[in-house]
């Protein structure tokens, strides 16, 4: 479940740090009962961005798949990729 902290919460800055880390995911701050920011520790940061750059990667792919763009057998590439960098 997502923690929704106050923004005053910020003050505590070794508390907010606990809890993004033993949480592992963003916290939700809000101000005047409002959301105002989100709060997460780099290691869920990293995690997330890895996981958009993948999903942009696989978008790419399909849209080239769906253009016409010619497969590859990945066994064949892979060997070609090797002989071509590993001699």
């Amino acid at each position: 479940m997502p923690q929704i902290r106050p923004i005053t919460d910020l003050r505590n800055t070794n508390e907010m740090s606990e809890i993004c880390h033993s949480k592992k995911e963003p916290v939700f701050i809000t101000k005047n009962g409002y959301g105002d920011m989100v709060l997460m520790s780099m290691e869920t940061y990293e995690h997330l961005i890895n996981g958009i750059e993948m999903d942009n990667a696989i978008a790419e792919a399909e849209a080239e798949y769906a253009a016409g763009a010619e497969l590859l057998d990945a066994r064949e590439a892979l060997a070609s990729l090797r002989r071509k960098h590993f001699g």
